[in-house]
């Protein structure tokens, strides 16, 4: 229930928005593709779990048949988007959203690879690479190698990276289904779905943005935010415009570092005291990576904790609202093992030992052996 509020919101009051907005608060009966939808995808490079234990955390009644059928009916795709990281998106948000965060790949290969490609003749690239991954699904190394074969003077690993940027690349099934496995083998998402990208009009006076329609659902999701946090979510810079133009349909507040902040007027924003459940959230989960201040969510002091320098998002245990462990699923031998920061109250606890038998019950949903549940003792802040 959305209750007035100060115009100035603090991180308990954001982290609540947060949590609502997410089906963190209350687990939801709306189908996986209407969350995935509602969520704007799920944070999906490593496989299988994390979109599954996504959905797990947020879902009544969901089980591994519910997201792997919607990627073998081509109802969802695995591709990269936002941050220019792969996401399990919906199909129709893959056609939608793909041509908007063009900007985001762009940048991404020319800050690592730009170099490397200087002087290539990226349209004759990126036709010859529609060719091979539209006549069979090509890993990278695979279709590196073939481009590589008219460009010797290239370095393979570059070339495909180009063509994952130029084009808009989906990975095939059986990659990204649960219990199963496979390469991480691409075609275009035309190709696969058998449909074009949505074009993206040119911003005219009867025509709105259609980044205003990417900022709105974002705000749907994660707000109140600020331009910052859009950006970090999106990886897509000069929005800042953008929420400006929308200000008069939106609400504005301040955060108490006197930063300003947009949300939808209809958007949820819960009393702060309401109770927040314990929760599991997956690895890698956009809960996290979505604003520029994670504090609504992640106090400070455990981020390194969290966020390794190897670039993993670990899975996390939710206390109050708040980041206060780390947790895994390692498997049908050694299960969930939770691992605190701090000692957690005996209520804590067993809500933490009862969501992790929820994910065990979800990974053995196939039948064999679910391992076991391992509290570990409180680690140190």
């Amino acid at each position: 229930m959305t209750v007035p509020g100060p115009r100035v919101l603090g991180p308990r009051a954001l982290g609540r928005a947060l949590l609502a907005r997410q089906h963190l608060l209350a687990r939801t009966d709306r189908t996986p593709a209407e969350v995935v939808h509602h969520l704007v995808g799920l944070q999906a490079q490593a496989v299988p779990q994390p979109p599954y234990l996504g959905l797990l955390s947020r879902l009544d009644g969901f089980t591994p048949d519910g997201l792997s059928d919607l990627l073998d009916r081509r109802a969802a795709v695995r591709i990269a988007l936002q941050r220019g990281t792969i996401h399990l998106v919906t199909a129709q948000d893959c056609l939608t959203l793909r041509p908007l965060l063009q900007a985001v790949l762009d940048q991404a290969l020319q800050t690592t690879y730009g170099r490397r490609l200087a002087g290539l003749d990226r349209a004759a690239l990126a036709a010859e690479a529609r060719t091979l991954v539209e006549r069979e699904p090509r890993t990278f190394q695979q279709l590196g190698t073939l481009l590589a074969a008219t460009r010797p003077d290239r370095d393979p690993a570059a070339l495909a990276q180009a063509a994952r940027c130029l084009l808009p690349l989906v990975q095939v099934p059986p990659r990204g289904l649960w219990g199963r496995s496979g390469p991480a083998a691409h075609t275009t998402a035309e190709a696969w779905l058998g449909r074009p990208l949505d074009p993206v009009p040119s911003p005219s006076r009867d025509e709105p943005d259609r980044l205003d329609g990417l900022v709105l659902r974002y705000l749907a999701a994660f707000g109140p935010a600020s331009a910052a946090d859009l950006r970090k979510w999106s990886g897509l810079g000069g929005l800042g415009p953008v929420l400006r133009r929308l200000a008069p349909q939106l609400l504005t507040f301040r955060d108490e570092r006197d930063r300003v902040l947009y949300d939808l007027p209809g958007a949820p924003r819960p009393d702060p005291d309401v109770p927040a459940p314990v929760r599991l959230v997956a690895p890698f989960d956009n809960l996290l990576l979505s604003h520029a201040d994670r504090s609504r969510v992640l106090p400070e002091r455990y981020k390194d904790r969290v966020m390794t320098r190897n670039g993993l998002v670990l899975g996390t245990l939710l206390v109050d609202g708040l980041v206060a462990g780390t947790w895994r699923y390692a498997g049908p031998a050694e299960g969930v093992v939770v691992e605190p920061f701090v000692r957690l109250a005996r209520a804590d606890r067993a809500a933490a030992e009862a969501e992790a038998e929820r994910v065990l019950a979800f990974a053995g949903a196939g039948g064999g052996p679910r391992g076991a549940v391992r509290i570990e003792a409180a680690g140190g802040a």
